[in-house]
């Protein structure tokens, strides 16, 4: 998970994520680093199991590939030191996402075509645990549909662009009844 936990292995994966490999070079001109600072993110990442040595006919380039085209890191681990990782990991991912979100949300720039499929959305329904587990999983299920056009290339439609869509789920605690374990009583509200 520490690993993971770097800005530029961050970066590194996510684009491999969208370009089926990368080579220290390639990945250097999209990220404006060093080719020898890619390299050593490269073999980092490859060396926790996240990247493998993609096939090549040349002897000279050195292209990596993802092992695994999603992760999913627990923030809750036995080991303590593993829960520090962990939660070092999804705050820098976050971080990662609001930088993105701010970039994205402050321009007065876009890419043409996507002004109506842009965008962000916030909503506050009363769920339980399970029910927001399930809805979770059903649009994880929505969204793996296209999971194919990652790592194949060709099935994507002309147009296609990389999407990020990221949704935060989480129960809003300060609006909480004091007693969580009760469902009785009036719906709670923003607290003044």
């Amino acid at each position: 998970m520490r690993a993971l936990a770097h800005p530029v292995r961050l970066s590194l994966i996510d684009l491999l994520g969208y370009h089926e490999s990368l080579t220290a070079t390639q990945a250097s001109e999209l990220l404006g680093e060093s080719p020898t600072n890619c390299a050593f993110h490269l073999r980092t990442l490859a060396k926790y199991g996240f990247l493998r040595e993609a096939a090549t006919a040349s002897r000279r380039e050195r292209p990596w590939t993802l092992v695994n085209r999603s992760v999913r890191i627990s923030q809750h681990q036995a080991d303590p030191q593993a829960a520090l990782a962990a939660r070092a990991l999804v705050r820098a991912r976050l971080d990662r996402w609001l930088d993105r979100a701010r970039q994205l949300f402050g321009s007065p720039t876009q890419i043409a075509g996507w002004h109506q499929a842009s965008g962000w959305s916030q909503k506050h329904v009363f769920m339980t645990p399970n029910e927001a587990a399930t809805a979770r999983a059903e649009m994880d299920k929505i969204l793996d549909q296209y999971d194919d056009r990652q790592a194949n290339p060709a099935l994507r439609p002309p147009g296609a662009h990389p999407v990020e869509w990221t949704t935060f789920t989480a129960p809003i605690t300060d609006w909480a009844p004091d007693d969580l374990s009760s469902s009785s009583g009036p719906p709670a509200g923003p607290r003044p």
